[in-house]
C-alpha cells in the first residue's frame, strides 16, 4: 500500500511539472494519437462518453466539436492536467479527479470509455478495466489507445522508463491486452497495431461489455 501511494504520488508530480507545456511539447504525439483513436470511434447523438485519463483534455476538446450533443465526463489523476483542461473546454464538460481504480461512477453510467496514452499509467490494469467495464453499460464500448510493447522502439522505451520515471508503469503487447480485456469482463472485439511515424508503435483495441453469459 505504500510502494502504492508513492507511486500514485509520483505520477502526480510528473504531470504537475509537464502540465504548463505538455500541450506544446508533446503536440505532434498528442494531435496523431487521438486522430487515430477518433477515426476508430461512432457516437450516438445521445451518447454519455468517460475520457479516462484525460489529461489536459485535447480529445474532450475536439469530441465537443464532433459530437456537441452527447455527454462528456473527463476524468484524470492529476489536478494539474485537469486544471489545463478546465481552460479549454466549456462547462458541459464534467472533470473530476479521482483514481481510475475506484470510478466514482454508479455501474452501468456510460455507453462509451475512451482511453488515450494513458492506460501504461495504471498501476492496478486488471482492477481499473474491471471498473470500466463495471460503469459500461450493457453493449457499452471501450476505446483504448496506448503504446504497443510489440514494436521494439516501445519495448526500448518501456524497459528505459521502468529504470528512469516512477511515473510509468507498464507497455503492454497485443496478447497482453486482449488476455487483460477479456479476462476481467470485456469481450475484445479487435486490436489494431500501427505506427504513428518511425519511433511510436501504438494499438487501439475495441472492446464492449457484454452479459456475463454471452461472454467466450
Amino acid at each position: 500500500m505504500v510502494t502504492e501511494m508513492i507511486e500514485n504520488n509520483s505520477v502526480q508530480a510528473e504531470y504537475a511539472r509537464l502540465a504548463p507545456t505538455y500541450d506544446h511539447r508533446w503536440a505532434f504525439y498528442i494531435d496523431a494519437t487521438i486522430q487515430a483513436t477518433l477515426q476508430r470511434l461512432d457516437l450516438r447523438s445521445n451518447a454519455t462518453v468517460l475520457d479516462l485519463g484525460c489529461g489536459t483534455g485535447v480529445l474532450l476538446q475536439q469530441l465537443v466539436n464532433q459530437y456537441p450533443t452527447v455527454t462528456l465526463i473527463g476524468l484524470d489523476t492529476s489536478a494539474a492536467m485537469l486544471e489545463a483542461a478546465r481552460k479549454k473546454l466549456p462547462p458541459s464538460v464534467d472533470l473530476q479527479l479521482s483514481s481510475v481504480e475506484q470510478l466514482p461512477f454508479p455501474a452501468h453510467q456510460f455507453d462509451c470509455i475512451i482511453s488515450t496514452s494513458a492506460f501504461h499509467y495504471f498501476r492496478n490494469p486488471s482492477q481499473a478495466i474491471r471498473e470500466m467495464a463495471r460503469v459500461l453499460k450493457l453493449n457499452g464500448r471501450l476505446l483504448l489507445t496506448d503504446w504497443c510493447r510489440d514494436y521494439w522502439t516501445m519495448a526500448g522505451l518501456d524497459l528505459w522508463l521502468k529504470l528512469t520515471d516512477r511515473a510509468h508503469f507498464k507497455t503492454y503487447s497485443f496478447r497482453e491486452l486482449k488476455d487483460l480485456l477479456d479476462r476481467e469482463g470485456l469481450q475484445s472485439l479487435s486490436i489494431e497495431q500501427y505506427r504513428i511515424n518511425w519511433f511510436w508503435g501504438l494499438m487501439t483495441a475495441q472492446a464492449v461489455k457484454v452479459a456475463e453469459s454471452n461472454r467466450e
